[in-house]
Protein backbone atom coordinates (compact mmCIF):
# COMPACT_ATOMS: atom_id res chain seq x y z
CA UNK A 1 0.00 0.00 0.00
CA UNK A 2 1.34 3.40 -0.93
CA UNK A 3 2.31 5.70 1.94
CA UNK A 4 1.59 8.83 -0.13
CA UNK A 5 -1.73 10.53 0.55
CA UNK A 6 -4.45 10.40 -2.06
CA UNK A 7 -4.18 13.77 -3.84
CA UNK A 8 -7.81 13.62 -4.99
CA UNK A 9 -8.95 13.05 -1.41
CA UNK A 10 -6.88 16.00 -0.15
CA UNK A 11 -8.30 18.16 -2.91
CA UNK A 12 -11.78 17.05 -1.91
CA UNK A 13 -11.01 17.77 1.73
CA UNK A 14 -9.66 21.21 0.80
CA UNK A 15 -12.77 21.96 -1.23
CA UNK A 16 -14.99 20.78 1.63
CA UNK A 17 -12.99 22.92 4.03
CA UNK A 18 -13.37 26.03 1.83
CA UNK A 19 -17.07 25.27 1.35
CA UNK A 20 -17.48 24.82 5.09
CA UNK A 21 -15.67 28.10 5.80
CA UNK A 22 -17.67 29.94 3.11
CA UNK A 23 -20.99 28.61 4.37
CA UNK A 24 -20.15 29.47 7.96
CA UNK A 25 -19.01 32.94 7.00
CA UNK A 26 -22.32 33.45 5.20
CA UNK A 27 -24.22 32.04 8.18
CA UNK A 28 -22.23 34.26 10.53
CA UNK A 29 -22.96 37.34 8.44
CA UNK A 30 -26.65 36.44 8.32
CA UNK A 31 -26.75 35.86 12.05
CA UNK A 32 -24.87 39.10 12.66
CA UNK A 33 -27.33 40.98 10.45
CA UNK A 34 -30.25 39.50 12.37
CA UNK A 35 -28.64 40.51 15.67
CA UNK A 36 -27.98 44.06 14.44
CA UNK A 37 -31.53 44.48 13.12
CA UNK A 38 -32.95 43.00 16.31
CA UNK A 39 -30.89 45.33 18.45
CA UNK A 40 -32.00 48.29 16.33
CA UNK A 41 -35.63 47.28 16.77
CA UNK A 42 -35.12 46.85 20.50
CA UNK A 43 -33.40 50.22 20.76
CA UNK A 44 -36.35 51.84 19.02
CA UNK A 45 -38.80 50.32 21.49
CA UNK A 46 -36.84 51.12 24.66
CA UNK A 47 -38.29 54.27 26.25
CA UNK A 48 -35.88 57.21 26.12
CA UNK A 49 -33.96 55.82 23.13
CA UNK A 50 -35.42 58.03 20.42
CA UNK A 51 -33.32 60.92 19.18
CA UNK A 52 -33.58 64.64 19.91
CA UNK A 53 -36.03 67.38 18.96
CA UNK A 54 -36.34 71.09 18.25
CA UNK A 55 -37.43 73.83 20.64
CA UNK A 56 -39.95 75.35 20.81
CA UNK A 57 -42.19 72.30 20.67
CA UNK A 58 -45.15 74.69 20.23
CA UNK A 59 -43.88 77.66 18.20
CA UNK A 60 -45.55 81.04 18.17
CA UNK A 61 -47.76 82.57 20.87
CA UNK A 62 -48.23 79.60 23.25
CA UNK A 63 -47.64 81.23 26.63
CA UNK A 64 -47.82 79.90 30.19
CA UNK A 65 -47.89 76.17 29.38
CA UNK A 66 -49.22 73.60 31.83
CA UNK A 67 -49.14 69.84 31.31
CA UNK A 68 -50.60 66.68 32.83
CA UNK A 69 -50.52 62.96 32.03
CA UNK A 70 -53.39 60.48 31.80
CA UNK A 71 -52.10 56.97 31.20
CA UNK A 72 -49.68 57.21 28.27
CA UNK A 73 -51.18 60.46 26.99
CA UNK A 74 -50.11 64.02 27.73
CA UNK A 75 -52.36 67.08 27.65
CA UNK A 76 -51.22 70.70 27.57
CA UNK A 77 -52.94 74.11 27.80
CA UNK A 78 -51.82 77.71 27.22
CA UNK A 79 -52.95 81.25 28.01
CA UNK A 80 -55.01 83.03 25.36
CA UNK A 81 -55.66 86.46 26.93
CA UNK A 82 -58.11 88.39 24.66
CA UNK A 83 -58.48 85.63 22.05
CA UNK A 84 -61.48 83.33 21.69
CA UNK A 85 -62.00 80.40 21.93
CA UNK A 86 -59.92 80.37 25.08
CA UNK A 87 -57.26 77.95 26.34
CA UNK A 88 -56.31 75.48 23.58
CA UNK A 89 -56.00 71.81 24.55
CA UNK A 90 -53.12 69.89 22.99
CA UNK A 91 -52.50 66.13 23.02
CA UNK A 92 -49.24 64.24 22.66
CA UNK A 93 -47.79 60.78 23.11
CA UNK A 94 -44.17 61.92 23.40
CA UNK A 95 -44.16 65.54 24.70
CA UNK A 96 -42.49 66.62 21.45
CA UNK A 97 -45.24 66.30 18.84
CA UNK A 98 -48.45 68.11 19.82
CA UNK A 99 -51.85 68.29 18.16
CA UNK A 100 -54.62 70.68 19.17
CA UNK A 101 -57.77 68.68 19.91
CA UNK A 102 -60.03 71.35 21.38
CA UNK A 103 -60.43 74.38 23.65
CA UNK A 104 -61.53 74.66 27.26
CA UNK A 105 -63.50 77.89 26.79
CA UNK A 106 -65.70 77.84 23.68
CA UNK A 107 -68.94 79.48 24.85
CA UNK A 108 -69.75 83.05 25.91
CA UNK A 109 -71.38 81.61 29.06
CA UNK A 110 -67.96 80.39 30.19
CA UNK A 111 -66.06 83.66 29.82
CA UNK A 112 -66.84 87.31 29.01
CA UNK A 113 -63.91 88.89 27.16
CA UNK A 114 -65.61 92.17 26.30
CA UNK A 115 -63.09 95.01 26.18
CA UNK A 116 -60.02 92.82 26.78
CA UNK A 117 -56.64 93.28 25.10
CA UNK A 118 -53.15 91.80 25.28
CA UNK A 119 -52.82 92.90 28.90
CA UNK A 120 -56.04 91.25 30.04
CA UNK A 121 -58.32 88.28 29.39
CA UNK A 122 -57.41 84.67 30.26
CA UNK A 123 -54.21 84.33 32.32
CA UNK A 124 -52.01 81.34 33.11
CA UNK A 125 -54.18 78.20 33.10
CA UNK A 126 -53.23 74.96 34.84
CA UNK A 127 -54.45 71.53 33.70
CA UNK A 128 -54.66 68.58 36.08
CA UNK A 129 -56.05 65.03 35.86
CA UNK A 130 -57.58 63.20 38.83
CA UNK A 131 -59.81 60.11 39.04
CA UNK A 132 -60.68 60.12 35.33
CA UNK A 133 -61.52 63.82 35.17
CA UNK A 134 -59.62 66.77 33.69
CA UNK A 135 -59.62 70.19 35.35
CA UNK A 136 -58.47 73.54 33.95
CA UNK A 137 -58.17 76.43 36.40
CA UNK A 138 -57.41 80.00 35.38
CA UNK A 139 -58.00 83.72 36.04
CA UNK A 140 -59.79 86.30 33.91
CA UNK A 141 -58.61 89.92 33.95
CA UNK A 142 -59.45 92.66 34.76
CA UNK A 143 -62.02 91.17 37.18
CA UNK A 144 -59.29 88.90 38.65
CA UNK A 145 -61.88 86.16 39.03
CA UNK A 146 -60.52 82.64 39.53
CA UNK A 147 -62.53 79.74 38.13
CA UNK A 148 -62.13 76.22 36.80
CA UNK A 149 -63.90 73.99 34.31
CA UNK A 150 -63.82 70.23 33.99
CA UNK A 151 -64.49 67.44 31.49
CA UNK A 152 -64.21 63.70 31.04
CA UNK A 153 -63.23 64.25 27.39
CA UNK A 154 -60.57 66.92 26.82
CA UNK A 155 -61.35 66.98 23.07
CA UNK A 156 -65.00 67.86 23.71
CA UNK A 157 -66.88 70.63 25.46
CA UNK A 158 -65.90 71.61 28.99
CA UNK A 159 -68.22 72.45 31.89
CA UNK A 160 -69.62 75.78 32.94
CA UNK A 161 -67.25 77.67 35.27
CA UNK A 162 -66.94 76.81 38.95
CA UNK A 163 -66.01 80.12 40.57
CA UNK A 164 -63.62 80.48 43.49
CA UNK A 165 -65.49 83.11 45.49
CA UNK A 166 -63.16 83.42 48.49
CA UNK A 167 -60.02 84.51 46.58
CA UNK A 168 -60.16 87.40 44.13
CA UNK A 169 -56.96 89.02 42.99
CA UNK A 170 -53.64 88.30 41.38
CA UNK A 171 -53.38 85.22 39.13
CA UNK A 172 -51.70 81.89 38.33
CA UNK A 173 -53.95 79.45 40.21
CA UNK A 174 -53.45 75.70 40.28
CA UNK A 175 -55.13 72.63 41.75
CA UNK A 176 -53.24 70.02 43.77
CA UNK A 177 -54.75 66.62 44.59
CA UNK A 178 -53.33 64.77 47.57
CA UNK A 179 -54.67 61.82 49.59
CA UNK A 180 -58.24 62.28 48.40
CA UNK A 181 -58.28 66.04 48.95
CA UNK A 182 -58.18 68.94 46.52
CA UNK A 183 -56.23 72.10 47.28
CA UNK A 184 -56.43 75.49 45.58
CA UNK A 185 -53.08 77.24 45.21
CA UNK A 186 -52.73 80.83 44.00
CA UNK A 187 -50.63 83.98 44.18
CA UNK A 188 -51.99 87.04 45.99
CA UNK A 189 -49.08 89.02 47.34
CA UNK A 190 -47.57 85.81 48.61
CA UNK A 191 -48.39 82.23 47.64
CA UNK A 192 -51.45 80.81 49.37
CA UNK A 193 -53.14 77.43 49.61
CA UNK A 194 -56.31 75.97 51.10
CA UNK A 195 -58.46 72.89 50.74
CA UNK A 196 -61.60 73.20 48.60
CA UNK A 197 -64.61 71.09 47.67
CA UNK A 198 -63.72 70.17 44.08
CA UNK A 199 -67.40 69.82 43.15
CA UNK A 200 -68.34 73.35 44.20
CA UNK A 201 -65.11 75.31 44.61
CA UNK A 202 -66.07 76.21 48.18
CA UNK A 203 -63.39 76.73 50.81
CA UNK A 204 -63.04 73.85 53.28
CA UNK A 205 -59.96 74.68 55.29
CA UNK A 206 -58.00 77.66 56.51
CA UNK A 207 -55.74 79.58 54.14
CA UNK A 208 -52.03 78.84 54.60
CA UNK A 209 -49.27 81.21 53.50
CA UNK A 210 -46.31 79.56 51.75
CA UNK A 211 -44.11 82.63 51.36
CA UNK A 212 -43.02 84.78 48.43
CA UNK A 213 -40.36 82.60 46.87
CA UNK A 214 -36.72 83.70 46.97
CA UNK A 215 -37.21 87.44 46.68
CA UNK A 216 -37.18 87.78 42.90
CA UNK A 217 -39.61 90.19 41.24
CA UNK A 218 -43.07 88.94 40.26
CA UNK A 219 -43.11 85.42 41.76
CA UNK A 220 -45.66 83.50 39.69
CA UNK A 221 -46.84 80.17 38.32
CA UNK A 222 -46.63 78.14 41.56
CA UNK A 223 -47.13 74.37 41.31
CA UNK A 224 -46.79 71.65 43.97
CA UNK A 225 -45.60 68.06 43.41
CA UNK A 226 -45.29 65.23 45.91
CA UNK A 227 -42.28 62.93 45.60
CA UNK A 228 -40.23 60.74 47.96
CA UNK A 229 -41.84 62.11 51.11
CA UNK A 230 -41.38 65.76 50.12
CA UNK A 231 -43.71 68.42 48.80
CA UNK A 232 -41.91 70.41 46.11
CA UNK A 233 -42.97 74.00 45.35
CA UNK A 234 -42.01 75.17 41.85
CA UNK A 235 -42.35 78.82 40.85
CA UNK A 236 -41.01 81.40 38.42
CA UNK A 237 -39.46 84.72 39.39
CA UNK A 238 -37.92 87.70 37.63
CA UNK A 239 -40.89 88.72 35.49
CA UNK A 240 -41.79 87.23 32.12
CA UNK A 241 -38.84 88.87 30.38
CA UNK A 242 -35.07 88.36 30.10
CA UNK A 243 -34.59 87.89 33.85
CA UNK A 244 -37.21 85.15 34.05
CA UNK A 245 -36.09 81.96 35.81
CA UNK A 246 -37.42 78.95 37.74
CA UNK A 247 -36.79 78.13 41.41
CA UNK A 248 -37.82 75.16 43.51
CA UNK A 249 -38.31 74.64 47.26
CA UNK A 250 -39.42 71.67 49.33
CA UNK A 251 -40.95 70.70 52.65
CA UNK A 252 -41.98 67.59 54.56
CA UNK A 253 -45.33 69.30 55.20
CA UNK A 254 -47.73 70.59 52.55
CA UNK A 255 -48.13 73.84 54.46
CA UNK A 256 -44.39 74.38 54.90
CA UNK A 257 -42.01 75.82 55.81
CA UNK A 258 -40.34 75.32 52.42
CA UNK A 259 -36.57 75.24 52.09
CA UNK A 260 -34.95 76.42 48.82
CA UNK A 261 -32.76 74.32 46.60
CA UNK A 262 -29.13 75.45 47.09
CA UNK A 263 -28.69 75.15 43.30
CA UNK A 264 -31.50 77.60 42.43
CA UNK A 265 -32.39 78.71 39.83
CA UNK A 266 -32.91 75.31 38.23
CA UNK A 267 -33.75 76.92 34.87
CA UNK A 268 -32.44 80.24 33.53
CA UNK A 269 -30.89 81.85 30.47
CA UNK A 270 -30.16 85.06 32.39
CA UNK A 271 -26.43 84.30 32.56
CA UNK A 272 -23.22 84.70 30.59
CA UNK A 273 -23.32 81.20 29.13
CA UNK A 274 -26.68 81.73 27.44
CA UNK A 275 -26.50 85.48 26.78
CA UNK A 276 -26.19 84.90 23.01
CA UNK A 277 -28.82 82.17 22.82
CA UNK A 278 -31.73 82.96 20.47
CA UNK A 279 -34.00 81.58 23.21
CA UNK A 280 -34.54 83.87 26.18
CA UNK A 281 -37.00 84.57 29.01
CA UNK A 282 -37.35 80.96 30.24
CA UNK A 283 -39.83 80.46 33.06
CA UNK A 284 -43.41 79.67 34.10
CA UNK A 285 -42.70 75.94 34.15
CA UNK A 286 -44.59 72.73 34.92
CA UNK A 287 -43.23 69.24 35.59
CA UNK A 288 -44.62 65.90 34.45
CA UNK A 289 -43.53 62.29 34.88
CA UNK A 290 -43.87 59.89 31.95
CA UNK A 291 -44.98 56.29 32.29
CA UNK A 292 -41.34 55.15 32.01
CA UNK A 293 -40.60 57.18 35.21
CA UNK A 294 -38.63 59.87 33.35
CA UNK A 295 -39.32 63.50 34.27
CA UNK A 296 -39.78 66.45 31.93
CA UNK A 297 -40.21 70.19 32.20
CA UNK A 298 -42.51 72.27 30.01
CA UNK A 299 -41.84 76.01 30.17
CA UNK A 300 -42.22 79.22 28.22
CA UNK A 301 -39.49 81.15 26.43
CA UNK A 302 -39.20 83.28 23.34
CA UNK A 303 -37.01 83.50 20.27
CA UNK A 304 -35.54 86.94 19.64
CA UNK A 305 -35.97 88.59 16.25
CA UNK A 306 -33.16 91.04 16.83
CA UNK A 307 -31.27 92.43 19.78
CA UNK A 308 -33.31 91.35 22.82
CA UNK A 309 -36.68 91.81 21.06
CA UNK A 310 -39.32 89.26 20.10
CA UNK A 311 -42.52 89.40 18.05
CA UNK A 312 -43.98 85.88 18.24
CA UNK A 313 -44.84 86.02 21.92
CA UNK A 314 -43.84 83.47 24.51
CA UNK A 315 -43.56 79.92 23.16
CA UNK A 316 -43.68 76.44 24.71
CA UNK A 317 -40.32 74.74 25.33
CA UNK A 318 -39.38 71.25 26.57
CA UNK A 319 -36.41 69.99 28.62
CA UNK A 320 -35.52 66.64 30.25
CA UNK A 321 -35.20 66.49 34.03
CA UNK A 322 -33.02 64.19 36.13
CA UNK A 323 -34.83 63.71 39.42
CA UNK A 324 -33.24 61.02 41.59
CA UNK A 325 -34.91 59.71 44.72
CA UNK A 326 -34.77 62.19 47.56
CA UNK A 327 -32.75 64.65 45.48
CA UNK A 328 -33.46 67.97 43.79
CA UNK A 329 -34.52 68.00 40.12
CA UNK A 330 -31.82 68.94 37.59
CA UNK A 331 -33.01 70.40 34.29
CA UNK A 332 -31.08 69.27 31.20
CA UNK A 333 -27.86 68.86 33.15
CA UNK A 334 -27.11 72.56 33.67
CA UNK A 335 -30.42 74.41 33.91
CA UNK A 336 -30.49 75.59 30.30
CA UNK A 337 -32.02 74.34 27.06
CA UNK A 338 -31.21 74.66 23.39
CA UNK A 339 -33.10 75.09 20.14
CA UNK A 340 -31.56 71.82 18.90
CA UNK A 341 -31.91 69.35 21.75
CA UNK A 342 -29.65 66.29 21.46
CA UNK A 343 -31.06 64.43 24.47
CA UNK A 344 -32.84 61.09 24.48
CA UNK A 345 -36.61 61.33 24.32
CA UNK A 346 -39.64 59.17 24.76
CA UNK A 347 -40.41 57.03 21.69
CA UNK A 348 -41.42 59.65 19.14
CA UNK A 349 -44.87 59.50 17.57
CA UNK A 350 -44.78 61.98 14.66
CA UNK A 351 -47.98 63.66 13.51
CA UNK A 352 -49.11 64.36 9.99
CA UNK A 353 -47.67 67.66 8.80
CA UNK A 354 -50.18 70.46 8.59
CA UNK A 355 -50.79 71.62 5.00
CA UNK A 356 -49.42 75.01 3.97
CA UNK A 357 -52.74 76.01 2.45
CA UNK A 358 -55.98 76.26 4.44
CA UNK A 359 -58.85 75.68 2.00
CA UNK A 360 -61.62 76.65 4.47
CA UNK A 361 -63.72 73.53 4.07
CA UNK A 362 -66.39 73.33 6.75
CA UNK A 363 -65.43 70.93 9.54
CA UNK A 364 -68.42 69.25 11.16
CA UNK A 365 -68.01 68.93 14.91
CA UNK A 366 -70.33 67.81 17.64
CA UNK A 367 -70.73 71.11 19.46
CA UNK A 368 -73.57 73.26 20.82
CA UNK A 369 -74.75 76.14 18.63
CA UNK A 370 -73.29 78.66 21.07
CA UNK A 371 -69.86 77.00 20.88
CA UNK A 372 -67.20 78.59 18.68
CA UNK A 373 -66.44 75.12 17.36
CA UNK A 374 -69.91 75.03 15.76
CA UNK A 375 -68.60 77.44 13.09
CA UNK A 376 -66.50 74.59 11.68
CA UNK A 377 -63.27 76.58 11.53
CA UNK A 378 -59.98 74.67 11.71
CA UNK A 379 -58.27 74.32 15.09
CA UNK A 380 -55.85 77.10 15.89
CA UNK A 381 -57.88 79.93 14.33
CA UNK A 382 -59.19 82.46 16.84
CA UNK A 383 -61.13 85.71 17.05
CA UNK A 384 -60.82 88.75 19.29
CA UNK A 385 -62.94 88.88 22.44
CA UNK A 386 -66.38 87.20 22.11
CA UNK A 387 -67.18 87.27 18.37
CA UNK A 388 -70.54 87.65 16.63
CA UNK A 389 -70.93 84.20 15.04
CA UNK A 390 -73.33 85.61 12.41
CA UNK A 391 -70.41 87.47 10.83
CA UNK A 392 -68.66 84.22 9.82
CA UNK A 393 -69.74 81.40 7.49
CA UNK A 394 -68.13 78.38 5.87
CA UNK A 395 -71.42 77.14 4.42
CA UNK A 396 -72.81 80.11 2.45
CA UNK A 397 -70.30 79.37 -0.31
CA UNK A 398 -68.77 75.92 -0.23
CA UNK A 399 -65.00 75.94 0.11
CA UNK A 400 -64.87 79.67 0.94
CA UNK A 401 -64.81 81.65 4.18
CA UNK A 402 -67.38 84.44 4.11
CA UNK A 403 -66.86 87.46 6.36
CA UNK A 404 -69.54 90.08 6.94
CA UNK A 405 -68.04 93.42 8.00
CA UNK A 406 -68.31 94.91 11.43
CA UNK A 407 -68.33 98.58 12.31
CA UNK A 408 -65.70 97.63 14.89
CA UNK A 409 -62.29 98.52 13.49
CA UNK A 410 -59.11 96.47 13.95
CA UNK A 411 -57.79 99.34 16.05
CA UNK A 412 -60.69 99.11 18.52
CA UNK A 413 -60.40 97.17 21.75
CA UNK A 414 -63.43 95.07 20.94
CA UNK A 415 -64.42 92.24 18.61
CA UNK A 416 -64.06 93.07 14.90
CA UNK A 417 -64.86 90.55 12.18
CA UNK A 418 -61.48 88.88 12.40
CA UNK A 419 -60.00 85.39 12.52
CA UNK A 420 -56.31 84.71 12.90
CA UNK A 421 -53.64 82.10 13.41
CA UNK A 422 -50.24 82.46 15.05
CA UNK A 423 -47.04 83.57 13.39
CA UNK A 424 -44.78 80.62 14.16
CA UNK A 425 -41.47 81.44 12.45
CA UNK A 426 -39.36 84.57 12.06
CA UNK A 427 -39.30 84.25 8.27
CA UNK A 428 -42.59 83.45 6.56
CA UNK A 429 -44.97 84.25 3.72
CA UNK A 430 -48.74 84.51 4.28
CA UNK A 431 -51.07 84.91 1.30
CA UNK A 432 -54.86 84.86 0.92
CA UNK A 433 -57.14 85.04 -2.13
CA UNK A 434 -60.08 87.44 -1.72
CA UNK A 435 -63.16 87.70 -3.93
CA UNK A 436 -63.96 91.41 -3.57
CA UNK A 437 -66.96 91.51 -5.91
CA UNK A 438 -69.40 91.91 -3.02
CA UNK A 439 -67.61 94.66 -1.14
CA UNK A 440 -70.04 97.50 -0.50
CA UNK A 441 -69.07 101.15 -0.71
CA UNK A 442 -66.57 102.05 2.00
CA UNK A 443 -66.04 98.44 3.07
CA UNK A 444 -62.54 97.11 3.72
CA UNK A 445 -61.28 93.52 3.82
CA UNK A 446 -57.76 92.24 4.10
CA UNK A 447 -54.91 90.44 5.78
CA UNK A 448 -53.02 91.70 8.83
CA UNK A 449 -49.97 91.07 10.97
CA UNK A 450 -51.70 91.94 14.23
CA UNK A 451 -49.90 92.48 17.51
CA UNK A 452 -52.33 94.80 19.32
CA UNK A 453 -55.20 97.20 18.55
CA UNK A 454 -52.76 100.05 18.00
CA UNK A 455 -49.96 98.01 16.42
CA UNK A 456 -50.65 96.11 13.21
CA UNK A 457 -49.60 96.02 9.56
CA UNK A 458 -52.45 95.47 7.06
CA UNK A 459 -52.98 94.86 3.36
CA UNK A 460 -56.49 96.12 2.58
CA UNK A 461 -58.89 95.94 -0.36
CA UNK A 462 -61.46 98.78 -0.28
CA UNK A 463 -64.38 99.74 -2.52
CA UNK A 464 -64.44 103.46 -3.14
CA UNK A 465 -66.38 105.37 -5.81
CA UNK A 466 -67.32 102.07 -7.41
CA UNK A 467 -63.71 100.93 -7.79
CA UNK A 468 -61.59 98.55 -5.71
CA UNK A 469 -58.29 99.85 -4.39
CA UNK A 470 -55.62 97.93 -2.52
CA UNK A 471 -53.41 99.67 0.03
CA UNK A 472 -51.31 99.03 3.11
CA UNK A 473 -52.42 100.43 6.43
CA UNK A 474 -49.65 100.80 9.00
CA UNK A 475 -50.81 101.40 12.57
CA UNK A 476 -48.15 102.51 15.06
CA UNK A 477 -49.69 103.66 18.32
CA UNK A 478 -51.53 106.91 17.70
CA UNK A 479 -50.16 107.11 14.15
CA UNK A 480 -51.99 105.55 11.19
CA UNK A 481 -50.36 105.73 7.77
CA UNK A 482 -51.11 104.58 4.20
CA UNK A 483 -47.82 103.96 2.41
CA UNK A 484 -49.01 103.14 -1.12
CA UNK A 485 -52.27 102.46 -2.95
CA UNK A 486 -52.99 100.72 -6.27
CA UNK A 487 -56.12 100.09 -8.33
CA UNK A 488 -57.16 96.44 -8.44
CA UNK A 489 -57.65 94.88 -11.88
CA UNK A 490 -60.73 92.67 -11.65
CA UNK A 491 -62.49 91.49 -8.49
CA UNK A 492 -59.93 89.02 -7.13
CA UNK A 493 -57.13 90.21 -4.86
CA UNK A 494 -54.11 88.22 -3.74
CA UNK A 495 -52.99 89.88 -0.52
CA UNK A 496 -49.68 88.93 1.09
CA UNK A 497 -47.52 89.67 4.14
CA UNK A 498 -43.98 88.33 4.40
CA UNK A 499 -41.09 88.72 6.81
CA UNK A 500 -37.33 88.21 6.59
CA UNK A 501 -36.91 88.55 10.36
CA UNK A 502 -35.90 92.22 10.21
CA UNK A 503 -38.83 93.63 8.23
CA UNK A 504 -42.45 92.91 7.38
CA UNK A 505 -43.43 93.43 3.73
CA UNK A 506 -46.98 94.12 2.55
CA UNK A 507 -47.78 93.12 -1.03
CA UNK A 508 -50.75 92.71 -3.41
CA UNK A 509 -51.50 91.20 -6.80
CA UNK A 510 -54.40 90.93 -9.22
CA UNK A 511 -53.19 87.68 -10.79
CA UNK A 512 -51.29 85.87 -8.01
CA UNK A 513 -48.05 86.08 -9.99
CA UNK A 514 -46.97 89.72 -10.18
CA UNK A 515 -46.95 91.28 -6.71
CA UNK A 516 -46.52 94.97 -5.92
CA UNK A 517 -44.83 95.92 -2.67
CA UNK A 518 -47.00 98.41 -0.83
CA UNK A 519 -45.01 98.91 2.37
CA UNK A 520 -41.98 97.75 4.34
CA UNK A 521 -41.90 98.08 8.13
CA UNK A 522 -39.47 97.14 10.92
CA UNK A 523 -40.30 94.13 13.10
CA UNK A 524 -39.58 96.07 16.31
CA UNK A 525 -42.80 98.09 16.15
CA UNK A 526 -44.69 94.81 16.68
CA UNK A 527 -42.33 93.48 19.37
CA UNK A 528 -43.37 92.94 22.97
CA UNK A 529 -40.45 95.06 24.17
CA UNK A 530 -41.77 98.03 22.14
CA UNK A 531 -45.53 97.79 22.65
CA UNK A 532 -45.91 95.70 25.82
CA UNK A 533 -48.60 93.08 26.34
CA UNK A 534 -48.36 89.32 26.72
CA UNK A 535 -49.30 88.01 23.27
CA UNK A 536 -47.51 87.59 19.94
CA UNK A 537 -48.14 88.49 16.31
CA UNK A 538 -51.22 86.87 14.78
CA UNK A 539 -51.80 86.62 11.03
CA UNK A 540 -55.43 87.52 10.50
CA UNK A 541 -58.22 87.98 7.96
CA UNK A 542 -60.76 90.73 8.57
CA UNK A 543 -63.68 92.76 7.20
CA UNK A 544 -64.79 96.18 8.44
CA UNK A 545 -66.95 99.11 7.40
CA UNK A 546 -67.53 102.58 8.79
CA UNK A 547 -71.30 102.07 8.49
CA UNK A 548 -73.40 98.96 9.00
CA UNK A 549 -73.45 97.16 5.63
CA UNK A 550 -76.27 94.63 5.42
CA UNK A 551 -75.48 93.59 1.85
CA UNK A 552 -71.69 93.65 1.85
CA UNK A 553 -69.34 90.76 2.46
CA UNK A 554 -66.09 89.24 1.26
CA UNK A 555 -65.29 85.63 0.35
CA UNK A 556 -61.84 84.15 0.99
CA UNK A 557 -60.89 81.07 -1.03
CA UNK A 558 -57.73 80.06 0.80
CA UNK A 559 -54.98 81.17 3.15
CA UNK A 560 -51.43 79.90 2.58
CA UNK A 561 -48.69 80.11 5.21
CA UNK A 562 -45.14 79.09 4.38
Amino acid sequence: MSSQPDISLLRLQDEDRELFIHDNRRAFKSALLVVVLSMAMVMQTIPGRAQGYRNPVLPGFHADPSVCRAGNDFYLVNSTFQYFPGVPVFHSKDLVNWEQIGNCLTRPSQVDLKGTDGNSGIYAPTIRYNNGRFYMVTTVFPSRRHFYVWTDNPAGEWSEPIVIDFAIGSCDPTLFFDEGKCYFLWKEGDIKICEIDVETGKQLGEIHHLGTGLGGRYPEGPHIYKKDGYYYLLLAEGGTEHGHHVNILRSKSLFGPYDPNPANPILSHFNMKMQNSPIQGLGHADLVQASDSSWWMICLGYRTSGYLQHVMGRETMLAPVQWDKGEWPVVNGDGTLQADMKCQTLPLVPLAQEPDKEEFNHIKRSAPKDSYHSLGLPMGWMSLCNPDYAKYSLTDRKGWLRLHPSTTDLSDTASPTFIARRQTELTFSATALFDCSHLCEGMQAGITAYAAPLNHYDVVAERRDGKIFVKSNVRLGQTSHVEKEILLTGDHAYLRITSDKDFYYMLASSDGVNFTQLAKMEYRFLSTETIGGFTGVMLGLFAQCSQEANNGYVDIDWFEYK
